[in-house]
């Protein structure tokens, strides 16, 4: 049974009745795409499960199978699934002299292997990021890959790469001779991948830079993470101008940026329209308008209700159809247009009519954002430029210009409270971008940076110049831009950021794996905090075991002579000195307190914690006490 949609066009295709119950088994393979893009494959029946990957996904061990599927393969990629579901016990640490307004700022600044930090995300970030954008290795076979490894110890690191860091990862070389040149550049994408897209809104998008060495294999695994049908656009943009020097003659002068999104993305912003075009100079009451086009690109056998002779009712003057670009509407739509003066007919009939487009009935104040990114993004050189201006010298290569960065933030990340991620942050373009939007546009948007510290060539500008590792260039490349927008603008935004770096758990081993221990080590339980640990340590490790953005505030105070931290508006209550008693707690102001957190060494024994306990629960029921 077949109903036919009535419209104006009368070559419309008809639409089909579905005569059927729905489909339970495709909505509910949706929902897991929704969680687990990778695990929906094709099948020679449409869209099916893997449940082989699914079960990887769940249980967090490789699953080995023999069934064939089309995805992309290569050797590690087991491996690497699993990599990105391995738990980790590490924490991150404050440093509150390498930050700029420590106490105020909500923009964060990490020193870490990004894949351990992005794990750390998870609980405060997850669904909360607008906007990520990476400029990750391109893998031209001169850059560095990590190659992540967590069972061989740091010895045998140095013994296979040569090259390693404070934070056990490897950094090794790829050359394009290497029988693992894509694998490794896979292995090492997918997991940081696979977490990015767990920290992204519904409605948040990821931006990848890439060139043409690994844009293939790009576009497949992002395919498998973010879903195929989660796939924006591939920009565009000229990087340089043309190289005499290029092979065989042609100068590959672009790279890519690839967009993929969670999931829920309405639309780009888009650009803004420039009305300059429109006027009104017959005093129309419609207000003001622009000459459009009249016809459309269908030829008069695509289109025979649109291929006729056009008459001017005034004149009587015969304007005869294209037949191979027919009019844009059927003859009674255009008769409406005629009557409502909507047709502007040319004295010469050699000419085409052409119809007013009104300003006030434009769908939308903006055009859509070119997949081509030319005119309003600079070449590198202008990268180059900013950082020799900002630092004095050529202290990073390859650094991407502001523009490319506020273009894309600006088409994507409007929300002015939007938080943007940029986990390969190299020289903190997209920190310098954010403030500058920020300071154009009154925005309050926050950025989070991660960087590896990778050291610096000694030969270096850049090492010369007192710079040890990229992350060092890029903090004061933040703190410059800062002050430089401030001096140019005066906008009153944060120009501040905390300071991070990722380290080992505070916790003695003790404190994860207490049954290994024997008897004559009981000493050990005694305090389970490593030695030369702060409170400010601490509470930023409790506060992601608890979901709190690394921005929270915090505040300092003293109550019956002990010192307390207050995060996220008071709601966080913690105080790790020892001595604490019923006394403390009655001296506390537990009003707007929801979690109090305790070191288990901070009562003198078990009858005085199971006290202030019993306290706690009397003085406000409500109220979650915890311990570490």
């Amino acid at each position: 049974m077949l109903i036919t949609k009535q419209t104006m066009h009368q070559t419309d295709s008809p639409i089909q009745v579905t005569m059927s119950s729905p489909d339970l088994i495709q909505e509910n393979i949706q929902k897991l795409a929704a969680l687990f893009p990778h695990c929906v494959t094709e099948s020679a029946a449409g869209l099916s499960v893997d449940l082989d990957l699914l079960r990887q996904e769940l249980n967090g061990k490789v699953v080995e199978g023999t069934k064939e599927r089309y995805r992309l393969e290569w050797p590690g990629k087991r491996e690497a699934i699993v990599a990105a579901n391995l738990k980790t016990t590490r924490t991150l640490r404050p440093a509150v002299d390498e930050s700029i307004d420590f106490d105020t700022t909500e923009n964060v600044y990490i020193e870490g292997d990004n894949l351990e930090v992005l794990k750390l995300l998870q609980e405060s970030y997850v669904g909360k990021i607008k906007m990520i954008y990476i400029d990750p290795p391109y893998n031209t076979g001169k850059d560095f890959v990590y190659k992540d490894n967590f069972a061989q110890d740091s010895e045998l690191f140095r013994a296979e790469s040569g090259l390693t860091n404070e934070y056990h990862q490897r950094l090794v070389s790829n050359p394009d001779n290497s029988g693992r040149y894509h694998s490794d550049w896979l292995s090492m994408m997918y997991p940081r991948l696979k977490l990015a897209r767990n920290l992204l809104t519904e409605d948040g998008v990821i931006f990848i830079s890439i060139d043409d060495n690994e844009v293939h294999n790009l576009r497949k695994i992002c395919d498998e993470v973010f879903g195929e049908r989660n796939f924006v656009a591939k920009l565009i943009w000229k990087r340089r101008a043309s190289s005499a020097m290029a092979d065989n003659n042609v100068s590959t002068d672009h790279e890519y940026v690839v967009c993929y999104q969670k999931g829920a993305l309405i639309g780009f912003t888009g650009i803004e329209k420039d009305f300059k075009s429109y006027s009104n100079p017959d005093n129309d009451p419609r207000g003001p308008w622009v000459l459009g086009d009249l016809t459309v690109g269908m030829t008069a056998s695509m289109r025979p209700n649109q291929a006729y002779d056009l008459v001017d009712p005034s004149t009587n003057h015969v304007y005869p159809y294209n037949p191979n670009r027919v009019w844009a509407f059927i003859p009674e739509s255009m008769d409406k247009m005629i009557r409502e003066k909507r047709v502007i007919f040319p004295e010469d009939v050699t000419r085409r009519p052409m119809q007013k487009r009104f300003q006030h009935e434009l769908k939308s104040s903006q055009n859509p954002l070119s997949s081509i990114l030319i005119d309003k993004v600079g070449l590198n050189t202008e990268a180059t430029k900013i950082m020799q201006n900002l630092l004095g010298g050529n202290m990073f290569d390859y650094s991407k210009p502001v523009s490319l960065l506020q273009i894309l933030i600006a088409q994507i990340a409007s929300s002015p409270n939007s938080i943007i991620l940029d986990f390969f942050s190299g020289s903190a373009t997209t920190a310098h971008a954010v403030m500058q939007l920020n300071a154009e546009d009154g925005g309050s948007r926050r950025f989070i940076m991660v960087q590896l510290p990778e050291k610096t060539p000694e030969a270096s500008e850049a090492h010369k110049a007192g710079y040890d590792n990229i992350c060092a260039i890029g903090k004061e490349r933040i703190r410059r831009a800062a002050r430089k927008i401030k001096e140019d603008t005066g906008a009153a935004i944060d120009y501040g950021f905390r300071v991070f770096r990722l380290d080992d758990s505070n916790m003695r081993d003790v404190y994860y794996a207490p049954e290994v221990f024997k008897q004559d080590q009981l000493e050990l339980f005694a305090d389970n905090i490593k030695p030369g640990r702060t409170a400010l340590d601490l509470l930023v490790q409790v506060m992601l075991s608890l979901g709190l953005p690394l921005s929270v505030k915090i505040d300092r105070k003293e109550v019956a002579g002990k010192e307390v931290l207050l995060a996220n508006d008071g709601t966080l209550m913690a105080c790790f000195d020892s001595g604490i008693n019923e006394t403390f707690i009655k001296s506390a102001d537990l009003t707007a307190v929801e979690r109090i957190v305790f070191r288990d060494a901070s009562f003198s024994d078990d009858t005085a914690k199971e006290n202030v306990k019993q306290l706690l629960k009397q003085l406000k029921p409500s109220l979650e006490m915890r311990v570490i």
